[in-house]
């Protein structure tokens, strides 16, 4: 079974975090994201790093949408340039697969603030656009990548730890004191829609976001297994995967901040492994294990040897299964 994790990792070390996941992880490797370099570094800094054609800057607030890119949003663009000048450096004859996580448009309109206050969220307009615009950055994006490594497949982890929350009416107005409308199934799908071919769906927050995911087109889903206990919940992934989509289950808790062991990880693929009553063959081409989500809270001297146990219970699965 092949084995990857979310991407953020600690520390502020470029290049030596590259170089640690392909070595750890070459199979699918994570592109590192490390939000200890600054606020352009984390997930909505990144995802807005790619963008062109619209301004953001940070304010006491958070980011925000302005007339013109302010000098975060200019530290955010000039951050992947550097990482990519090493990234080409590093991965020369490359040719496995580059795992790229970027936030997603409802995880963006859910955070990032309008010029006048609140969040794009709030308008539909702006939202829409925002939506256009990351689209329109990821393919530009891709094509800088495939040149850079031409030998690398490249594949998009598109984040949306808000999309459930966005799609239940949860997500605050600025005020605290309300909250936004929700966001129907049609309009969550269609805004990932573009990004959705080829790409996993990543998202470890509780909720029924599979049809959306499924609507939207995505070829694989990466899930926080925890919250997957109740027989509907199993239920999904079953219908999910019979249906010859792609899972990356995310068995590593890291919500946890400790290291898990062998048998513990075992024991929880198995768990939902199981139930899912995937041939030998499907299991090896359309089932990944990974982390839940981020490991940036991580102490680093613990990433590694977390990383080592979930390919060693990778292993010990596959025996198992077989």
């Amino acid at each position: 079974m092949r084995v990857t994790a979310a991407g953020s990792l600690p520390g502020d070390d470029f290049r030596g975090a590259l170089a640690a996941m392909t070595e750890v992880l070459p199979e699918v490797l994570p592109f590192p994201e490390l939000p200890a370099r600054g606020a352009g570094s984390g997930m909505i800094g990144r995802a807005l790093g790619i963008i062109d054609g619209l301004g953001f800057d940070i304010q006491p607030a958070g980011w925000r949408l302005t007339a013109a890119p302010g000098a975060d949003h200019r530290r955010a663009r000039a951050r992947w340039r550097h990482d990519l000048d090493d990234a080409e450096e590093l991965l020369q004859g490359f040719d496995g697969v580059l795992k790229i996580g970027l936030a997603g448009p409802w995880t963006l309109a859910a955070t990032v603030e309008r010029p006048r206050g609140d969040r794009l969220l709030a308008d539909h307009g702006a939202r829409r656009e925002l939506a256009q615009a990351l689209t329109e950055g990821w393919f530009q994006f891709r094509e800088d990548l495939r040149r850079r490594i031409p030998g690398a497949k490249v594949l998009l982890q598109l984040d949306e730890p808000a999309l459930t929350a966005v799609g239940d009416g949860t997500i605050p107005t600025a005020s605290g004191f309300g909250r936004h409308r929700r966001v129907e199934t049609p309009e969550l799908a269609g805004a990932m829609k573009p990004l959705a071919d080829g790409a996993w769906l990543h998202c470890c927050a509780p909720g029924k976001w599979l049809p959306v995911a499924e609507r939207a087109g995505f070829a694989a889903a990466a899930v926080d297994t925890r919250l997957f206990r109740d027989s509907a919940e199993i239920d999904a992934l079953v219908q999910w995967a019979q249906a010859g989509r792609g899972l990356a289950l995310g068995v590593v808790d890291t919500a946890a901040g400790r290291v898990q062991g062998v048998d513990e990880l075992v024991r929880e693929i198995l768990r939902v492994l199981r139930p899912l009553e995937l041939s030998v063959p499907s299991v090896d081409s359309g089932v990944l294990l990974t982390t839940a989500c981020g490991m940036a809270s991580w102490k680093l001297a613990d990433v590694p040897g977390q990383l080592a146990a979930l390919r060693r219970a990778a292993t010990l699965v596959a025996e198992d299964l077989q």
